[in-house]
């Protein structure tokens, strides 16, 4: 049966319901959001996009990682006026957000405002919004507010909180929510979030305007990611309001997002699949699921070792002198494991400019540096004639350095915020001097995972699909896992099976590196992220990726004795020297270790050490 469901019916929700019209498990109905709310309370519908004001009082359970906001002007939430706030004696409040009415008046009593507030339909309030009289307006109707005086209060929060403002959340009545539901949600926000280019063009036909100024709208002004962030931003305009008596003290709950589905397995020897794993030998789904939940870590352990005997018989482990460099810290997926990303209005949000590049690039080289490993967050405001400008800079400046850069989620974005097919984006950013890609953004590349921890980031098929594209166009990359998310065993594997299927096809990936989550300052529990986890998949990971030829220990994250470990379980690579690293840094993990460190840890492993360069290929 359905879920009944209620929707905003403005613009920004669009990109949140567009890809539910056809849905299997929602049914979905359009309406002002304060009679979304009142239909939730009313029990005609079991779900809402719901104006954040009406949860105070309520026992709502809220959708994770989804939201409509804005971390600077919103340019649809305004006052407007013939003169300033500063003389208004009376404001109008559109009835039709409870939430808008709350932050106007929270924004003038900071103001050290307190006009008389009357309730009346925008169209009513903005027409009597003249000499001492402001009115407030919420929608697609304040898109033709000209009033001489316009307050968005978007811009107007920022600057109060210095944080994210939340207009409305997927909420449901309490048990109603089954996990797959919660799924089905951000399924639909992936697609609908690729679908803003069409969406401003159809609403350009309904209302009248310029599709590229509706565009610009859904794409740069208004957010849909709840992350730490963001939450923050919710939590403290829910704490201000109850301080004043705006509405009662509340405490979010959300809905349970983990799909606990099981697949039926044929019984397997784990000592047979053991052997196979060891001999080279493919193993399949049922035989990896059995290795993950039941081998032994020694056992596991002496089979890997056995593969990298055998890929690897030299006794050599190689790692690259090369520079982390994150560009941007701007991210618009908010995901719920990341501690890096900060909102493009934030503090301490940057865009690295072409000094501090070069600054990092000219001690990279000084180093012995052969490498930038360039990524970064998802800038709503870069599209690609910003990269093909950096790139060409940085080839014409520093034609020694490899640019290993870009993870297949940024080059998604890239593509759908310059509106340009992916196969040409590729093109672009090669002929600028893009020169392999980095496996980041995989996490686990299982959509009932992904979807819980990241819903607003691309699919997995989406992640393929831009590596099947880069490896056919003769880019190699490598291929990354992050687990400890909450993840099983079946979700691990089917990660493993959808690498080895691409490198099957396309053989582009030339290295596996996988990790822990490391959950400090984020708001995601891990499940385990200890040392044995780690040894143990990647473990797994090496019989099972029986054709990636190499695999990196992580010490960045793990740290030098693991990854020593690592070297007898698996890998031959011990990673980049990595001198400088931000991502895992800002979630409170600090291993560091130049190149003599890195030579030290491999020797007394019982290996010699090599340079290497991004192919594998031996350099001096």
């Amino acid at each position: 049966m359905k879920l009944r469901a209620a929707a905003v019916s403005f613009l920004n929700a669009r990109p949140l319901t567009a890809g539910l019209a056809d849905s299997p498990l929602i049914d979905l109905v359009l309406a002002e959001p304060s009679l979304c709310a009142s239909m939730l309370e009313a029990g005609d519908v079991e779900l809402a996009l719901l104006p954040v004001g009406a949860l105070p009082g309520q026992d709502w359970e809220v959708v994770p990682g989804i939201a409509i906001g804005a971390d600077g002007p919103v340019q649809t939430v305004v006052l407007a006026g013939e003169t300033p706030p500063e003389e208004w004696d009376e404001v109008f409040l559109d009835t039709a957000s409870r939430t808008s009415q709350i932050l106007a008046q929270l924004v003038l009593r900071e103001r050290g405002l307190s006009p008389r507030y009357t309730h009346m339909p925008a169209v009513e309030g903005l027409s009597r919004a003249v000499g001492p009289k402001g009115a407030l307006v919420i929608g697609d109707r304040a898109f033709e507010v000209k009033k001489k005086v316009v307050l968005d209060l978007g811009r107007e929060w920022n600057r109060l909180t210095k944080l994210p403002m939340v207009f409305a959340v997927w909420a449901a009545r309490p048990g109603v929510l089954r996990p797959e539901d919660v799924q089905e949600l951000a399924r639909g926000a992936q697609v609908g979030l690729g679908m803003r280019t069409e969406l401003a063009q159809a609403f350009a036909r309904e209302a009248g305007g310029d599709p590229e100024h509706y565009r610009r709208y859904l794409t740069q002004k208004i957010r849909y990611g709840l992350g730490p962030h963001e939450l923050e931003g919710l939590e403290t305009f829910l704490g201000r309001a109850a301080a004043v008596g705006l509405v009662p003290p509340t405490t979010l709950r959300f809905a349970d997002d983990v799909v606990r589905s099981r697949r039926i397995r044929r019984a397997v020897s784990v000592d047979t699949a053991l052997q196979k794993g060891a001999d080279g030998e493919r193993i399949d789904a049922d035989e990896a699921e059995a290795l993950d939940e039941k081998a032994p870590l020694l056992e596991l352990g002496l089979a890997a070792d056995m593969r990298r005997r055998a890929l690897h018989p030299e006794g050599v482990v190689t790692y690259i002198v090369s520079r982390n460099v994150n560009y941007t810290n701007v991210c618009t997926t908010a995901c719920s494991f990341c501690a890096f990303y900060r909102p493009r209005s934030h503090g301490e949000a940057y865009v690295l400019d072409r000094g501090q590049m070069a600054r990092k690039i000219e001690e990279t080289l000084s180093l012995g540096g052969i490498e930038i490993l360039l990524q970064g967050g998802l800038h709503p405001d870069l599209g690609v004639e910003w990269y093909e400008d950096l790139f060409r800079w940085v080839k014409s400046t520093y034609p020694a350095i490899n640019l290993h850069a870009l993870s297949p989620e940024e080059i998604w974005h890239i593509a759908r915020t310059s509106q340009l097919p992916l196969d040409a984006t590729i093109d672009k950013l090669v002929s600028a001097g893009l020169d392999s890609i980095p496996g980041g953004g995989a996490e686990v590349l299982d959509d009932e995972v992904r979807r819980r921890i990241a819903p607003l980031k691309c699919s997995t098929d989406e992640w393929l699909t831009v590596m099947r594209a880069a490896h056919r166009k003769g880019l190699k990359s490598t291929a990354t896992l992050m687990f400890g998310v909450g993840e099983q065993a079946q979700h691990r594997v089917n990660h493993f099976l959808r690498l080895r299927e691409l490198q099957d096809e396309t053989q582009g990936f030339t290295a596996f590196i996988c990790w822990t989550f490391q959950p400090e300052n984020t708001r995601l529990e891990p499940s385990d992220n200890s040392a044995h986890a780690y040894l143990r998949t990647n473990a797994l990971a090496r019989l099972v990726l029986d054709n990636v030829p190499n695999f990196q220990a992580s010490w960045v994250t793990m740290g030098g004795g693991v990854a020593q470990a690592a070297l007898h379980m698996g890998c031959n690579d011990f990673g980049s020297v990595m001198i400088e690293e931000n991502v895992v840094s800002a979630a409170g993990t600090t291993f560091q270790m130049d190149a003599e460190e890195v030579e030290r840890h491999i020797r007394d492993a019982g290996f010699r050490p090599a340079r290497r360069n991004m192919r594998y290929q031996l350099v001096a």
